[in-house]
């Protein structure tokens, strides 16, 4: 993952005008996992030789995407279950080697998914410090930050108590509240607002929305055709690794509820 300098010049990405800046570019994106297994053998197979042999294969989870997203975009990334959304947004978020191509950022991304890495024996309050700490905050400016995650995230008195004892929809509350206190430029969302309760997740969406309305950048993986028809503009749709279609949210959101509406 590199950097895209604020001076450099980038003309006709998508057929955008060029005074809009992008923040992510995913250039001819590849990313192969390899997995071993060991395969059943026959007893004649097993006759002078020890035990099963390793067999060895790839999984191609992206097979050359190509994205660009702008100051302001909310980009909505869909497919089936194995598709390579996750995959595609680790990878932008630089948590995840590719194996040829190039992702380009303006500034490095947060990635906000079910999974955020919090300390389990650690206190709601520990983890904020450390979150922060993270993020960059410096010394003189971590008891404003603090006080203000512990705030927008609602936990009250939940905070003293280690993160064990949360629930999934307190963790997602908490791992949202530190990914969105310095106002990223570039907010990835894997499903993570899936688990909070909808006080929560109008107070998130209203979030995102300011960090929108500042040039900031949205890319988000979710089942919830109703959400992402309300939080964003565009839309991607992969299957297979492949980038199937892109558009307008609504138009990439029919295509690919008929497809799975014919595959029925």
């Amino acid at each position: 993952m590199t950097s895209i300098s604020p001076d450099e010049e980038l003309t006709n990405l998508d057929g955008r005008p060029s005074s809009e800046r992008p923040t992510v570019i995913a250039r001819d994106v590849h990313v192969r996992y390899q997995v071993i297994g060991r395969r059943q053998r026959t007893l004649l197979h097993r006759i002078g030789s020890r035990g099963n042999q390793p067999d060895q294969s790839q999984i191609r989870a992206l097979r050359g995407v190509n994205l660009t997203a702008y100051e302001g975009d909310a980009i909505a990334v869909i497919g089936p279950n194995g598709s390579g959304k996750s995959t595609l947004l680790a990878a932008i978020a630089g948590l995840l080697p590719i194996n040829s191509g190039e992702v380009r950022v303006s500034e490095v991304p947060q990635l906000f998914g079910v999974g955020g890495r919090l300390l389990r024996d650690a206190s709601g309050k520990r983890n904020i410090r450390l979150g922060a700490l993270a993020l960059g905050v410096t010394p003189d400016r971590m008891e404003d930050v603090s006080r203000e995650i512990a705030e927008f995230s609602g936990l009250g008195e939940a905070l003293d108590r280690p993160m064990r004892t949360y629930s999934s929809g307190m963790r997602a509350r908490l791992h949202f509240s530190i990914a969105t206190s310095v106002r990223p430029q570039v907010l990835l969302i894997d499903e993570g607002l899936a688990v909070g309760d909808r006080r929560f997740r109008r107070r998130a969406e209203a979030r995102i929305a300011d960090l929108l309305g500042g040039t900031g950048t949205l890319i988000q993986v979710s089942h919830n055709d109703r959400e992402l028809k309300r939080m964003c503009n565009r839309a991607v749709w992969l299957s297979d690794g492949e980038i199937i279609s892109e558009g307008g949210v609504a138009e990439i959101l029919d295509q690919y509820e008929a497809s799975e509406a014919g595959d029925d």
